[in-house]
C-alpha cells in the first residue's frame, strides 16, 4: 500500500511553530521508533456503548464483530523529544448512521473509517499538553515500558499503581515488508469530535490469525475496566511490529459537534486540564503492578508460548 504525504507538508519543513508555550520545527514528525500493533474482534453493539454522541459507529466485520486496536509506539525521536505512545482504540466509520459489514474496509474514504482512541497513555507532560491541547486526544501521563525481547514484544500500561493493560506480541522472525500507510484519529475533547491524520511508514513483521501471536491482559484500572465487557476474542485477528518505524502528523485537524438525544449530564474534559501543563519530558517510573524487575522478561503466556513451540518442532 502507497500513501503519500500531502506536498503542503513537505514544503513546510524547515519552518517553525509556537503553540501553547510549545515550540517546534516542522513538520510534526517522528523518526526510528519501533511500534507494535495487535487488533483482536470484539463485540461491536457493546463497543458502541464506549463511543460518545451518534457521529462514530463501530466498524463492523462479520455477525456483529467489531475491532479493537491495539498500538504501542516507541517513539525515540520527536519534535518534542522521546516518549511511549501506548493507544487503545475502537475502529469506527463517521456519519450520520452505521455502515453495512465489511464494506467501509473497501471504501475506507467512502465511509470515513478510522479509529476511535478511547484511550492513549503517554509518558511525559509535553506529550499530553500538546496532543490533547492541540490535536484533542485524550491523552494522559502513566507508567508505561516498551520490551523488545528474542521472542516477544511487549507493553505494560499501569495507572495509579494499577495495572491497566499489558500487550505481547510474538516477535516475527522476518521484518522486511515495506509498509505506507496514513490512518484517522477520531478523539472526544470539549464536547466535540476530532479528527486527525498520521502518515506512517517502516518495515514491518505481521501474522494474521496466527495461533499464539498476541496476549491481551486487562487489569481492574478503572480506565481499562469497561473493556472487558466487549467480549475480546482470545485469538488475535493480526500482529504487528515496526523494529524501526518513522510518522508526519497532518499540519489540520477536523472538528464537530458531538450530539447526544438528551442533554448530556457530565461535562467532559476541556481546557482547565491541559491550562497548567508544562514542557516536562520527565518519565514515570516504569510499570510495577506485576512484580516485574528491570531486565525481567515477560512471563510465559501465549505469544511467547507459540514461539517455544516452533523452536520445538525446528
Amino acid at each position: 500500500m502507497r500513501v503519500k504525504i500531502p506536498k503542503r507538508i513537505a514544503a513546510e519543513s524547515g519552518r517553525y511553530s509556537l503553540v501553547d508555550g510549545i515550540p517546534f520545527r516542522l513538520p510534526v514528525e517522528s523518526h526510528h521508533s519501533p511500534a507494535l500493533m495487535a487488533a483482536f474482534t470484539i463485540d461491536a453493539a457493546k463497543a458502541a456503548a464506549l463511543l460518545p454522541g451518534r457521529e462514530v459507529h463501530p466498524l463492523t466485520l462479520w455477525r456483529g464483530r467489531g475491532l479493537l486496536l491495539i498500538t504501542v509506539v516507541d517513539y525515540t525521536s520527536t519534535n518534542i523529544g522521546k516518549y511511549i505512545e501506548f493507544s487503545i482504540a475502537i475502529a469506527v466509520t463517521h456519519g450520520s448512521r452505521p455502515a453495512p459489514a465489511l464494506v467501509p474496509v473497501l471504501l475506507r474514504k467512502h465511509h470515513d473509517v478510522g479509529q476511535y482512541v478511547y484511550d492513549l497513555p503517554v509518558s511525559t507532560e509535553i506529550s499530553v499538553k500538546g496532543g490533547k491541547g492541540i490535536w484533542g486526544m485524550p491523552k494522559h501521563q502513566a507508567n508505561l515500558d516498551f520490551r523488545i525481547d528474542s521472542r516477544t514484544v511487549s507493553s505494560q500500561y499501569d495507572l495509579d499503581g494499577q495495572l491497566a493493560m499489558r500487550i505481547t506480541i510474538r516477535r516475527p522472525r522476518w521484518t522486511g515488508l515495506p509498509l505506507r500507510l496514513s490512518a484517522a484519529n477520531f478523539c472526544q475533547f470539549r464536547g466535540m469530535l476530532w479528527k486527525s491524520v498520521i502518515y506512517f511508514h517502516g518495515n514491518i513483521g505481521a501474522s494474521v490469525l496466527l495461533p499464539g501471536a498476541a496476549k491481551l491482559l486487562i487489569g481492574d484500572s478503572p480506565r481499562t475496566r469497561p473493556l472487558k465487557e466487549l467480549a475480546i476474542a482470545r485469538q488475535s485477528l493480526f500482529t504487528a511490529f515496526f523494529p524501526s518505524s518513522a510518522g508526519v502528523l497532518d499540519d489540520h485537524v477536523e472538528g464537530w459537534f458531538l450530539g447526544y438525544g438528551d442533554p448530556p449530564q457530565t461535562e467532559p474534559q476541556g481546557l482547565a486540564s491541559v491550562v497548567g501543563l508544562g514542557l516536562s519530558q520527565a518519565w514515570p517510573p516504569p510499570p510495577s503492578c506485576d512484580g516485574r524487575q528491570p531486565g525481567q522478561t515477560e512471563a510465559p503466556g501465549d505469544a511467547a508460548g507459540a514461539a517455544d513451540q516452533e523452536d520445538a518442532a525446528r
